[in-house]
């Protein structure tokens, strides 16, 4: 009985340590990319400049409304919207060739969670893949769900990981690390909850509870003073922790109460930004101590930063881009684009694409030593979703506002 036992352990053990799934360069399978960083690979032929007549590769028109950035994997496109009327959440997946239709998936419909900020969405999370399967999370019903399906949209699971009371609204992104699916809510009021769950069965492996703050933040997987850890900020702390088992490697005080964007980290510090009840961005060393490299009170709130060999660059909500020297906080410089700024930026080679409110993307130098703007291009006139790249083609998901609302799913690239 106990060799049995002994080796149901070890097979529980093998499972939720199993090999990462391989994805082709050009795949963008979860909320910031391949690695988590807002990377992408680098290859020739991607557009600078572009408008709704020019290197346009085909346009698709999206039903709903949604701030959820598309993920790609292979041939297809993943999204999640909402139908605000009929109160339906759903999954789409798309062509990456020709922006067509493959399948719709509701996942729930009715019991919208009301109130929040006048730019939330019902559809804010990015959807992500394993390869296998897809998965999302939902505010419905006065809880966060995340909810598994095939690669057909067919619904296998669906878990309930916190009530929730809505504040600003949801956005928080699931997370994979190997066969754990990590999944978070922050609430007001009632507090919160990160939940590691057997991304096959959505069973519930561990579950932290967190302090009763809003938060909106999407852990990330970094490897920082040798170790490999999840990193999230908010709540006023900044925590890391194992996802296999939700053993915290550290967690210390830090940060703002509400923090939305995802951290970065140049292999010995951790980057976090918050905008409530103060502006702040925070250099965290990694190594357990808990101490503060340094800090200022730039307001990066919403967009997630981006860090490139040593460098620290921001979109900053006010409509600036800046850089900074990240083992001192020295800032480089600091130049206005325009607009306020709720997509995050993406970084191809030494360029960096960031998309304002109002539909304008800016295409800068990643030069520490000076700002040079390489071109400005206007899609749409409302843009929430961030901008991601895939091989020489960049997919931006747009709305144009006017009597009526209408969204777009744009893919660029050299005609």
């Amino acid at each position: 009985m106990k060799r049995i036992l002994l080796l149901l352990l070890i097979a529980v053990s093998q499972s939720l340590v199993a090999a990462p799934p391989t994805f082709s360069p050009t795949d963008w399978p979860a909320w910031r990319g391949l690695n988590g960083d807002g990377h992408a690979k680098a290859v020739k032929g991607l557009p600078v400049k572009w408008s709704d007549t020019q290197n346009v590769i085909w346009k698709a028109k999206l039903p709903g409304h949604g701030h959820s950035t598309p993920t790609i994997v292979g041939d297809r496109i993943y999204l999640a919207t909402a139908d605000i009327e009929k109160e339906i959440q759903s999954v789409l997946c798309l062509s990456k060739d020709t922006g067509s239709l493959i399948w719709r998936s509701d996942v729930h419909k009715g019991n919208f969670v009301k109130g929040g900020n006048k730019h939330k969405s019902d559809a804010a999370s990015a959807v992500v893949c394993d390869g296998t399967k897809l998965y999302v999370s939902f505010p419905n019903n006065n809880k966060i769900h995340t909810t598994a399906l095939n690669m057909e949209g067919k619904v296998l699971w669906q878990t309930a990981i916190s009530d929730y009371v809505i504040h600003q609204g949801f956005g928080t992104s699931p997370v994979i690390y190997r066969d754990v699916l990590i999944s978070k809510a922050d609430s007001k009021k009632i507090g919160g909850a990160v939940v590691g769950l057997n991304k096959n069965t959505g069973k519930i492996i561990w579950k932290i509870s967190r302090p009763k703050y809003p938060n909106y933040t999407t852990p990330v997987m970094v490897t920082a003073h040798g170790k490999k850890q999840m990193v999230f900020a908010g709540a006023e702390l900044i925590t890391s922790i194992d996802p296999l088992t939700g053993k915290k490697h550290w967690e210390f005080p830090g940060s703002t109460q509400e923090c939305v964007a995802t951290a970065v980290t140049d292999g010995k510090r951790i980057f976090v930004s918050g905008g409530w009840p103060k502006n702040h961005i925070a250099a965290i060393e990694a190594d357990g101590s808990g101490r503060i490299t340094w800090q200022n009170t730039a307001r990066v709130y919403v967009p997630s930063m981006l860090m490139k060999e040593g460098h620290l660059y921001a979109t900053m909500d006010a409509g600036f881009a800046a850089c900074w020297d990240s083992a001192t906080g020295k800032e480089l410089w600091k130049e206005r684009l325009g607009g306020a700024f709720f997509a995050s930026p993406v970084l191809v080679g030494e360029r960096i694409y960031a998309t304002n409110l109002a539909g304008k993307t800016f295409v800068y130098s990643t030069n520490p030593k000076q700002f040079k703007l390489l071109a400005t291009n206007q899609l749409g006139n409302e843009v929430y979703a961030s901008p991601i790249v895939s091989g020489n083609r960049l997919y931006l998901r747009v709305a144009f506002k006017g009597k009526s609302r209408q969204e777009y799913l744009y893919c660029i690239g050299a005609r």
